[in-house]
């Protein structure tokens, strides 16, 4: 074996051991529970708007603007950054050395991604008070591939892939494919079967929403117009609009706010 080899190697054993130690592992369930509450926010302020008692924004922005105006909400940011970063850090070993399969290690890469997006949000949230919401954020992108040449084309693809992404969730719900991540042999049958409807609803209406999410950005590719891309609030707020009014975004409100409760068993039963 090489020195360059024999040197890689260590790199790995190393990497592999500071994620999995216990304070590691500590802080990776905390960011678990910490992505329930975003999305527990999101979901009660989608719920209040579909019952017609509020209109905030229903996004991981406004989320966060709700902790920072808490007593000791800046200390609850910190807390929440500590623990996206563990889990950015965690999904990079799992996409860089994990055993997984090739799809596997894909998916955690796309999810060190989303973390350490949330984190330069909390981040902001932090040293500004604010942070820009995601549908700004996806118009403003959307705007900037448009220009590019065959920017249509290129934003039309991403919109199909948000569309099966969608699908995929909903056969991970549909299917209960998210039970291979929790260590089943930990929990009582109570919680297996809680689980399982929590999971089942979550992640059903997760993929409803970045589907909806996918027909704004296919629009905005067919228009020209980067302003029909919407981001989480203004998919959730889309739901209102559709024959069935307001109450399809109660129900998938509801199903934020059952995701958000897998994420919370998600943080004491995953595999990490």
């Amino acid at each position: 074996m090489s020195t360059a080899e024999q040197a890689g190697r260590e790199a790995k054993a190393a990497t592999q051991r500071a994620t999995r130690s216990r304070p590691m592992a500590m802080l990776t369930r905390v960011g678990l529970a910490c992505r329930g509450v975003l999305y527990a926010l999101i979901g009660v302020v989608a719920l209040q708007i579909g019952l017609g008692q509020g209109s905030g924004q229903a996004d991981k922005a406004g989320a966060m603007g709700t902790l920072a105006d808490l007593p000791f909400g800046f200390v609850l940011l910190w807390i929440m950054t500590a623990g996206f970063i563990a889990l950015a850090l965690w999904q990079a070993s799992e996409a860089l050395f994990g055993g997984g399969k090739t799809f596997d290690r894909l998916e955690a890469a796309g999810r060190v991604a989303v973390y350490i997006l949330i984190v330069f949000m909390l981040v902001s949230v932090i040293t500004t008070g604010k942070a820009t919401s995601e549908d700004e954020k996806s118009q403003d992108a959307t705007a900037k591939l448009m220009e590019l040449p065959g920017g249509a084309l290129i934003v039309g693809a991403i919109g199909l892939g948000l569309i099966a992404l969608g699908a995929y969730w909903v056969r991970q719900g549909v299917r209960k494919e998210f039970k291979k991540d929790l260590d089943v042999g930990r929990m009582s049958p109570r919680a297996r079967s809680v689980m399982d409807r929590l999971g089942f609803g979550g992640y059903i209406a997760r993929g409803a929403i970045a589907a909806m999410a996918g027909i704004f950005v296919i629009s905005a590719a067919v228009s020209h117009d980067p302003d029909k891309a919407g981001g989480f609030d203004a998919t959730l707020k889309q739901f209102a609009d559709t024959p069935a009014g307001p109450w399809l975004l109660v129900v998938v409100a509801f199903g934020v706010l059952l995701f958000a409760g897998y994420c919370f068993g998600e943080s004491r039963w995953r595999r990490t």
